[in-house]
């Protein structure tokens, strides 16, 4: 796989080292148990997959490349590039401003720009219609377009079955930058779009797929969901399903399978192929990865668990909703959160709310604390995140011996 040129300050000593030794102990990636970094008094379970995926270390080099190669110019991005505090703080100290915000508020109007100024796409895409008001001010924004290719890959499927007269149903957040910009591609691609964010959306779909409901409880149910015209007759009879591509893949899994089986019902399983894409493809590897990596973190007899990311990071919200299955879970965006052995500052992500916690650290010997981040979240902030809870613990064994001994768990 390609290596980018990623800023040093992102890199780390800990988490990189740990890296290396699984891609040497393990390079079919067979495993998906974590790694263990013992400090004596703490033992860390660091996931097997985690940090920067593919597409945002294309977009960061796209980044730092058009802030290098443009000194003096004003550079901005149409939103937040990647749903990470951290690295958008850092392009803002760099000179990027930023357009919108992540919900498509105005920031700064587009009329205040010149044909001279730089303009980057996020790594989530851009709704077509905002590319080409850009376009029609004399912007170009291919040169630093930092789309993901992953996503762009549910675009390319989005248009093969768009044009086989399938209705698109996308598997996402409808007010998500990246479901946007998918949506605005996908009602050029087909007849009918929809959004769906959940097995629960899908399960009220399966009502109006057999008829049992009317078009006027679609629009309700469904209310800016769906494309102009959705007719619920007409659209309903031949669907494929795409995702967000970082949303649980699991759950992406099970509501295809029951729109499947939805159109069985209603057509006749030999006749599913005429009715029904086959679009399990557009999974993103690296969604898959950290949430399988994840599933491996719960078979451990770890004591809680942190996940480091981005409190808006769609793919670090699922890690969260998985790890809170087993484990006490603390969401923070990084080390600052941790004001001190007793005390964290962590998100309460499905009420969208900020929490402190006392006593997050259990008082007992050999402290097993499961770490993970997102795909946006720079392996730098891991490494001060464990600084962080060493220096309250402060262990009887040194950075240099516990890389010496890492271990997988089991082993």
């Amino acid at each position: 796989m390609k290596t980018f040129n990623v800023p040093e300050f992102y890199r780390s000593n800990i988490i990189t080292k740990i890296k290396q030794y699984r891609k040497l102990q393990d390079p079919r990636k067979k495993s998906n148990l974590p790694t263990i970094i013992d400090f004596g008094k703490v033992q860390y379970y660091v996931a097997r997959h985690f940090g920067f995926c593919y597409g945002v270390e294309n977009a960061i080099e796209i980044a730092f490349k058009a802030i290098s190669e443009n000194p003096g110019k004003n550079i901005y991005l149409l939103s937040q590039m990647i749903h990470n505090p951290d690295v958008n703080r850092d392009l803002t100290e760099y000179g990027v401003k930023f357009l919108q915000d992540t919900h498509g508020e105005q920031l700064i109007p587009f009329e205040k720009l010149t044909t001279n100024d730089i303009v980057m796409i996020p790594a989530f895409g851009a709704p077509l219609q905002l590319i080409a008001l850009l376009e029609k001010l004399g912007i170009q924004t291919e040169k630093y377009n930092t789309t993901c290719p992953f996503v762009e890959r549910v675009w390319k499927k989005s248009t093969q079955i768009g044009k086989s007269n399938h209705t698109i149903i996308i598997h996402g957040k409808h007010n998500h930058e990246e479901t946007k910009s998918t949506f605005s591609r996908s009602e050029i691609d087909s007849d009918a779009v929809l959004v769906i964010r959940d097995l629960a959306e899908a399960k009220l779909l399966a009502g109006y797929i057999s008829g049992e409901k009317n078009q006027q409880e679609f629009e309700i149910q469904f209310k800016g969901k769906y494309s102009v015209g959705f007719d619920i007759i007409k659209h309903l009879n031949k669907i494929g399903v795409i995702n967000q591509t970082t949303m649980l893949a699991t759950e992406t899994a099970e509501i295809t399978e029951y729109l499947k089986q939805q159109l069985e019902l209603k057509f006749g399983t030999d006749n599913i192929k005429n009715h029904f894409a086959d679009t399990h493809d557009t999974l993103c590897y690296a969604t898959n990865e950290n949430q399988d990596a994840t599933y491996g973190l719960l078979d451990t007899d770890a004591d809680i668990a942190i996940v480091v990311g981005g409190y808006n990071s769609s793919n670090t919200s699922h890690l969260v909703e998985l790890c809170e299955k087993k484990f006490k879970t603390f969401f923070i965006n990084n080390a600052n959160e941790i004001l001190s052995e007793r005390i964290i500052n962590h998100f309460d992500y499905p009420n969208k709310k900020m929490l402190q916690s006392t006593n997050f650290l259990p008082n007992k010997n050999n402290l097993k604390i499961i770490i993970t981040s997102g795909a946006s979240c720079p392996d730098s902030i891991l490494d001060a995140v464990i600084n962080k809870i060493n220096s309250f613990i402060k262990p009887n064994t040194t950075i240099e011996t516990a890389l010496k001994n890492l271990k997988v768990y089991g082993d």
